[in-house]
């Protein structure tokens, strides 16, 4: 028996030996049962999928192998063969690592028209692509606070190219834990060329890398936002002015390491810039903003600068070379002095400028103010905030050089003054261009400034004096009896000393084109200016009189007005109107839903 179970000749069931370690074990003998016959097939496989071994506890079966073990380099191989956009999604939702692998797939790396796994060599030569993955950038998201993530950016890269395409990514602030980071932007970089607008506030962890992984592969890149990003330096900018000609918007806020090699860059590679704001840089000066507007001087049309240490040679390179500057921002700029302003008015360029807007410059004075107005010609909106330094005289001969001038706004200009001004008002020749005219909160400006510039704008429609505790009737009387055109809004709340003398005469002479009156606030305002308005104010729909001296009597004369086409009645702060007044505010509210 030993010898036959030792045999290993060349008929050997097994050749090369025995199949058992210990052929004699007697428990390995396996018993015949009832009368069975056994045919082997070499030739054919086994139909059983799993995978079975001879051990000598027996057989024992082992698990499907998983697609898992492939190495990375061939599920790349299998995923760029996937036929389409919803084949790559659902292979995303498997893993992290193959949505890792899916978002690291550039467009042009997938195969087209496939089917099958199968090498078409003849794809590669000719570099099919697949239509799906053609993109015109329509579909934009956005990622704030926690949701800001790389996991995220990728599912966005991977999901959004069959779908249109991502056009516009906003990213504001990032998880603590698990933000994002450049492999964030690596992904959108590879699964979203056609990316054209990027927002990014507020993000620590993405720095140049990042950067330029966008640049290298979004091409089509248009607008770009950058706010509170301390990573992202000179280079990062480079890259995207080098590799996104087409960028036409650029917006940088409290980037502490940008200064002026990026903005150089931005000028010479970047001609169709048309828009740029400058806020909180302090690496940013003269260098930076003179090479950018020179060398974009043809189409740039929007310029912000915002708190920066520039000085007045900025302001003199704007008014030479902003032949295309429509509007103009200077906000809390310590450095520029009178002659900036001075010089930026009579450097001619600013010919096409129509909204200006000055704030917490104390460098304006009458005589920049007035340069200014000479030299934009186009002028038609102008605001100045917080600047000390403008007086009653400045304003009127601002006024008088810009004539092209519609709307002027002052706020917080405490250095008016209230004076009588002897400028000669017979000698004045009227801005017959401006419509809208607001001084708020400047407690210098009195009756002497308002009685003028009353003369010399006959055309005015809007008119916003709030907070202009100074004027009475003789500086308002003036006005409305030169205003030609009809004033249509009127906003008078806080002027405390204006009576009904006001409010009457301004409903008999422009009762007819009247929409909005607001005299919160006038405590000398009664029932005898209600009374006045109901009766000649047929298209008033906004009246407020909060904190005003009506009773119900008041209330009362505007519900029974003939002809009042009233829609909002604000009255609070009003303590001498009782529950008297209910029945007239509802006959008013069942005309206003008649």
């Amino acid at each position: 028996m030993s010898k036959l179970l030792g045999f290993a000749g060349n008929d050997d069931f097994c050749p090369g030996g025995s199949i058992y370690t210990n052929p004699k074990e007697p428990s390995l003998f396996l018993s015949r049962g009832i009368h069975a016959d056994a045919f082997f097939n070499p030739r054919k496989r086994s139909r059983i999928s799993g995978t079975f071994v001879f051990s000598e506890e027996g057989f024992e079966h082992k698990k499907p192998v998983s697609i898992d073990v492939l190495p990375d380099e061939c599920l790349f191989e299998i995923f760029k063969r996937l036929p389409g956009g919803e084949e790559r999604s659902a292979c995303a939702c498997v893993s992290k690592r193959w949505l890792t692998l899916l978002s690291n797939i550039h467009r042009d790396e997938f195969c087209s028209n496939t089917t099958n796994l199968s090498l078409n060599p003849q794809d590669e030569v000719t570099g099919n692509k697949d239509p799906e993955v053609e993109s015109c950038g329509y579909l934009s998201r956005s990622l704030e606070g926690k949701k800001a993530t790389d996991v995220r950016l990728a599912a966005i890269a991977v999901g959004t190219a069959s779908r249109g395409g991502l056009g516009k990514l906003t990213i504001r602030g990032s998880n603590s834990g698990r933000g994002v980071t450049n492999l964030g932007l690596r992904a959108i970089s590879h699964g979203c060329p056609s990316l054209r607008v990027l927002s990014l506030w507020n993000v620590s962890s993405i720095g140049d890398e990042g950067l330029c992984e966008i640049a290298n592969r979004c091409h089509m890149l248009e607008k770009f936002d950058l706010a509170q990003c301390p990573a992202i330096s000179d280079k990062g900018l480079v890259a995207i002015a080098k590799k996104c000609p087409n960028l036409t918007d650029l917006s940088l806020e409290s980037c502490s390491n940008i200064g002026n090699e990026g903005l150089q860059a931005i000028g010479q590679c970047c001609p169709n810039l048309k828009s740029i704001s400058i806020k909180n840089c302090p690496l940013v000066g003269d260098q930076g903003i003179a090479s950018l507007l020179s060398s974009v001087s043809y189409v740039l049309t929007k310029v912000k600068l915002q708190a920066l240490t520039i000085t007045d040679v900025s302001l003199a390179v704007i008014g030479h070379y902003g032949k295309a500057i429509t509007d103009l921002v200077l906000t809390s700029i310590p450095n520029v002095t009178e002659r900036g302003f001075w010089v930026m008015g009579n450097g001619h360029g600013l010919q096409k400028l129509k909204s200006f807007t000055v704030t917490s410059c104390q460098g304006v004075t009458d005589t920049g103010l007035e340069a200014v107005g000479k030299g934009c010609p186009n002028l038609k909106q102008f605001c100045l905030r917080k600047c000390l330094f403008i007086s009653d005289s400045g304003l009127v001969s601002f006024c008088k050089a810009a004539g092209s001038l519609e709307s002027l706004h002052l706020r917080s200009a405490t250095g008016l003054p209230n004076m009588d001004l002897n400028l000669g008002l017979p000698e004045v020749s009227p801005c017959q261009s401006l419509r809208s005219l607001s001084i708020r909160n400047c407690p210098g400006f009195g009756n002497a400034g308002l009685a003028l510039l009353g003369r010399l704008c006959p055309q005015l429609q809007h008119v916003d004096f709030s907070g202009l505790e100074g004027i009475t009737d003789a500086g308002f009387l003036p006005l409305l009896e030169n205003c030609e055109a009809g004033l249509v809004k009127v906003n008078l709340s806080g002027c405390v000393n204006v009576t009904d003398k006001v409010v009457s005469s301004m409903a008999k002479l422009h009762g007819w084109s009247l929409e909005m009156v607001n005299l919160e606030g006038c405590k000398m305002i009664s029932d005898a200016g209600l009374v006045a308005i109901a009766g000649n104010c047929p298209l008033l729909s906004d009246l407020d009189v909060s904190r005003c001296a009506i009773t119900d009597f008041g209330i009362a004369s505007l519900a029974c007005a003939d002809q009042l086409n009233l829609q909002i009645l604000a009255m609070s702060g009003c303590p001498l109107v009782s529950d008297k007044s209910l029945p007239a505010l509802v006959k008013m509210g069942q005309t206003f839903w008649a």
